[in-house]
C-alpha cells in the first residue's frame, strides 16, 4: 500500500471511528453514567496515559522550544475546546445533525489553507465540497431528534463552534507534522489539555458510580477512549503527512453517513428515503475530492 492509499484508509478509519462516537456518546451521557464534562476528563486522561506509554516505543525527537507554545495553542483549540464544544453539543442534540454540521469543518479549513498554507483550490476539489455538503445540509434539513429533552438549536451552535475549532487545530499540526512524528508532538496536546480541564472537571468525575456501569456503558466508554479519542487522534496526523489539510478536512462529509446509518442500527434515528440519498451525494462529493490532481513534491 504506498503513501496515499494508506493516508486515505487512515483518513476513512479516522471518520468511521467518529462516525460511531456520536451514537455511544451521546447514549451513555444521556443515560445518565457520565456528565459531558466527565466524559471530556475520561477521554483525556485515557488517551493521554495510551499516548506516552506507546510514544516510548517510537524514537526519540528533540523539541525545539519555541514549538511548546505551538504545543499548547493546538492544545486549547483541538483538545480542550474541540472536544468541550462536541460534547455538550452532542448532549443537547442529535447524532445526525451533529455530524451534518461538522460537515462546514472542510470549507473553514479551505480558506484557512488557502490564506496560511498557500494550498490551491481546484475546480474538482471545490465541485466535490459543493456536493458533498448538499447532501450533508439535506441531512440536517430533515433530522429530528427523538429525544424530548434535547435543545437541538442550542446544541447545534456549540458543533458549530466546535467545528471551528477543530478546523484552526488542523491547520496548526499541519506544519507540525512536517517537524515531528505524530506521537512526538500529540502526547504533548493531551498532557496540556489536561492539565488545563482537570482542575475544571475533576468533579464531574468523583461523583460517577461506577458500579451502575452496565456492560454497554462500559463498552462505550472504552471505545470513546482508545478508538473514538486514542485512534483519531494517531491516525489524523498520520493522514496529514502525506495529505493537504483541506482533502483531509473534505473526508469530514463520510460523518453523517456513517452517524446516521449507525445510530438508526441503534435505534437513536429512523432512516428516509432522503436521508440515503443525502448520503449518496455525499460519498460522491469525497470521491471527487480524492481524484484531484496529485502534485509530486505536494501531494493531496
Amino acid at each position: 500500500m504506498n503513501s496515499r492509499a494508506f493516508a486515505l484508509f487512515a483518513l476513512f478509519m479516522v471518520q468511521l471511528l467518529y462516525g460511531l462516537n456520536y451514537t455511544f456518546s451521546k447514549t451513555i451521557i444521556n443515560d445518565g453514567f457520565i456528565s459531558a464534562t466527565g466524559l471530556v476528563i475520561m477521554r483525556l486522561l485515557g488517551a493521554t496515559l495510551l499516548f506516552w506509554l506507546v510514544g516510548f516505543l517510537f524514537p526519540k525527537e528533540k523539541i525545539d522550544r519555541k514549538d511548546y507554545f505551538t504545543f499548547l495553542i493546538a492544545a486549547i483549540f483541538g483538545v480542550v475546546i474541540n472536544m468541550m464544544f462536541f460534547l455538550k453539543g452532542l448532549e443537547l442534540t442529535t447524532p445526525i445533525h451533529a455530524s451534518s454540521i461538522m460537515t462546514i469543518t472542510p470549507i473553514i479549513i479551505l480558506i484557512l489553507s488557502a490564506f496560511f498554507l498557500k494550498e490551491k483550490i481546484t475546480t474538482i476539489r471545490i465541485i466535490g465540497i459543493i456536493i458533498a455538503f448538499a447532501g450533508a445540509i439535506y441531512l440536517t434539513l430533515n433530522g429530528d431528534s427523538l429525544r424530548k429533552a434535547d435543545n437541538v438549536l442550542l446544541g447545534n451552535t456549540f458543533i458549530l463552534l466546535n467545528a471551528l475549532s477543530y478546523s484552526i487545530y488542523i491547520i496548526i499540526i499541519k506544519k507540525l507534522t512536517e517537524k515531528y512524528h505524530p506521537f512526538t508532538f500529540i502526547k504533548w496536546l493531551f498532557l496540556f489539555g489536561l492539565l488545563i480541564l482537570l482542575p475544571y472537571g475533576y468533579s464531574d468525575i468523583a461523583i460517577i458510580e461506577w458500579e451502575s456501569y452496565t456492560n454497554y456503558a462500559w463498552g462505550s466508554l472504552i471505545f470513546v477512549i482508545v478508538g473514538a479519542t486514542f485512534g483519531t487522534y494517531f491516525l489524523n496526523p498520520l493522514a496529514l503527512k502525506t495529505l493537504k489539510a483541506s482533502t483531509v478536512g473534505v473526508f469530514i462529509y463520510l460523518q453523517p453517513a456513517i452517524a446516521g446509518l449507525f445510530a438508526v442500527v441503534m435505534g437513536v434515528e429512523k432512516i428516509e428515503p432522503v436521508k440515503l440519498v443525502a448520503m449518496l451525494f455525499i460519498f460522491i462529493g469525497v470521491y471527487l475530492v480524492t481524484l484531484a490532481p496529485i502534485k509530486k513534491k505536494n501531494i493531496g
